[in-house]
C-alpha cells in the first residue's frame, strides 16, 4: 500500500508507538521505503524476473488499512513472490543493479538494460532449476558488496570484481558453499 508520511508524528519519551499497517493472520511486513509518487518502483521475484510500477499506480491507503494484494497490480506467474524492490526515477547508463541467488550466483548490469519492462514482465537474469533470485540493489559500480548464508559464512567483495553482462545472461559464481548451505542476504558494506 500506499501512504502519506504525515501520518506518522514524532513521540517524545515514553512514546508507545502506533500501529502502520493491518495484517492478516501469517503475514507480516518485509518492507518499507521512501519513494515520491512519480518514481518506478521495480519488483524483482524469486523466478528472476522483473516488473515495473509508477509508485501512483499502487492505491493509497489509510494507516490501518491491509493494502491491496500485489498479484492485483502485476501479472505474477504461479509460485512468483516478490523478494525485492527498488525505487528510482530514471533508468541511467551510470547507475547498475547487482543481483544476488540463493546457489551464490551473482550478477551486475547496467540499470539502462531494463528500460522497456511490458506488463507480463522482464526476464532479469537466467537461473538455474534449483535456484532462486534472493536479492537486487542499485549500486553506483564501486561499492562493496556483502552475501550472508545459512551457516553464518559471508564474504565481501568489490563490485568492480563482477564483470557486467547483459540483462538475459546467468552472472558468475559470487561465493562457493558448503553442502545444503545458501545465501539469505545481499547488502551493501556501507548499509
Amino acid at each position: 500500500k500506499r501512504m502519506s508520511p504525515d501520518n506518522f508524528k514524532a513521540q517524545h519519551r515514553g512514546g508507545k508507538g502506533i500501529k502502520g499497517m493491518e495484517t492478516l493472520d501469517d503475514d507480516y511486513i518485509v518492507e518499507m521505503m521512501m519513494t515520491t509518487t512519480h518514481h518506478y518502483l521495480l519488483f524483482f521475484t524469486n523466478m528472476g524476473r522483473v516488473y515495473r510500477l509508477k509508485a501512483y499506480e499502487i492505491p493509497e491507503a489509510s494507516r490501518t488499512a491491509k493494502g491491496t494484494a500485489i498479484v492485483n497490480l502485476l501479472q505474477l506467474q504461479p509460485e512468483e513472490k516478490i523478494t525485492s524492490m527498488i525505487s528510482m526515477k530514471e533508468m541511467d547508463d551510470s547507475s547498475y543493479l547487482l543481483m544476488a541467488t540463493k546457489r551464490g550466483i551473482v550478477k551486475r548490469t547496467k540499470l539502462s538494460a531494463y528500460q522497456n519492462i511490458r506488463k507480463t514482465g522482464l526476464m532479469a537474469i537466467r537461473l538455474r532449476e534449483d535456484d532462486d533470485l534472493i536479492g537486487v540493489k542499485k549500486t553506483s559500480g564501486e561499492e562493496d558488496i556483502m552475501l550472508f548464508t545459512e551457516f553464518g559464512q559471508c564474504i565481501r567483495f568489490n563490485e568492480q570484481d563482477v564483470r557486467s553482462t547483459g540483462r538475459d545472461s546467468m552472472g558468475v559464481i559470487g561465493m562457493s558453499l558448503a553442502d545444503q548451505d545458501q545465501v539469505i542476504e545481499m547488502q551493501q558494506a556501507d548499509d
